[in-house]
């Protein structure tokens, strides 16, 4: 009875999340610098493309904080019961990029210079662009930024009313979802061992434990046939991927609070096989969140405009001589 316990309350915990309206998502990978560099190192990369240390920190002490607030209960919503989203990637250090979704317009902020150093990439000061960049300035010296996703289609930037543009990415109905979502759960209490363990007070822990190769290729089996309905980008694993990855058994716990799921830990040590680490994990937090809200004093960033002011200027028209320049002769 114990399995079947442990299951249902899994179930009925996952089921609570979908009834709420609002919800907030904490990701924190649970290891350190030296655990990401010797995963790198195990990669065997090439010379000069070995992981920073400076990004190997980052990406250690880097949590992800996403919310979303519906209209409706969240198992019920579709895209446009959405009214309200926010994402952002924070480190001890402060706050890297962050962005948020509040009815027609998307605002976003980002510490460029911080980036811009982890990734090699640094950017120009921002008083040295041209009066053209317009709010491109603010967003340089870490300032809200936002601009209007419907005037942006109307102006043909990933619009539907383009012509040129891209036909609508494909998805699941909702028939299909219901049935995929069915057979995944099956296979979930085929493969996966659950165990239930008293914690303090009103809290619960559920481990489960499961090989990680035979869960993860079951799981894709049964996504595989829908792969042509799935969003551009979202390329599944190929049975060589499967093949070559560890079997080692994976354990998740799971952290019941009153009934409702509040966090998921993952224990991924044994999947470094040889790679010395001495933690890897994935840490997941739930809870109710706080209603997303439009940051005051963003400035409208004309995605357009920019465009055009900034790749217009001297030297750009139609009767310059590109023919003289290096990439004249060169054949690609």
């Amino acid at each position: 009875m114990e399995q079947l316990s442990a299951g249902q309350k899994l179930d009925k915990a996952f089921d609570k999340l979908g009834e709420k309206k609002t919800l907030s998502f904490e990701l924190d990978l649970d290891t350190d610098a030296a655990t990401l560099k010797a995963l790198d190192a195990k990669s065997d990369p090439e010379p000069g493309d070995e992981i920073p240390d400076e990004a190997a920190k980052l990406l250690s002490d880097a949590k992800i904080t996403l919310t979303v607030e519906s209209k409706k209960p969240l198992t019920e919503s579709g895209e446009k019961d959405i009214v309200g989203m926010a994402m952002k990637v924070s480190s001890p250090d402060g706050d890297l990029a962050e962005y948020r979704m509040i009815g027609d317009y998307v605002y976003v902020r980002a510490d460029v210079d911080t980036i811009g150093k982890l990734t090699g990439s640094p950017v120009p000061p921002a008083d040295e662009l041209p009066p053209e960049a317009g709010a491109f300035k603010d967003v340089l010296q870490g300032k809200w930024v936002k601009f209007n996703v419907k005037e942006m289609e109307k102006a043909g930037l990933g619009g539907q009313e383009d012509e040129d543009s891209p036909s609508p990415a494909p998805s699941l109905d909702a028939k299909t979802q219901k049935k995929l979502m069915k057979s995944l759960r099956e296979v979930v209490a085929r493969e996966v061992k659950l165990k239930t363990a008293d914690g303090d007070g009103d809290t619960e822990h559920i481990t489960a434990t499961a090989p990680f190769r035979t869960l993860m290729s079951k799981m894709i089996g049964e996504i595989r046939p829908l792969a042509k309905d799935l969003p551009p980008g979202m390329d599944l694993p190929t049975d060589k991927d499967l093949k070559d990855a560890p079997n080692a058994k994976v354990t998740a716990d799971f952290t019941l609070k009153n009934g409702e799921l509040s966090e998921v830990n993952v224990d991924l040590a044994k999947l470094a096989e040889t790679a010395k680490v001495k933690k890897l994990g994935l840490t997941l937090r739930m809870s109710d969140g706080t209603k997303p809200t439009a940051p005051a004093g963003a400035k409208v960033l004309d995605l357009k405009g920019m465009m055009q002011g900034l790749f217009s200027g001297p030297g750009m028209t139609d009767d310059a001589e590109f023919g003289d320049a290096e990439l004249g002769d060169e054949e690609f």
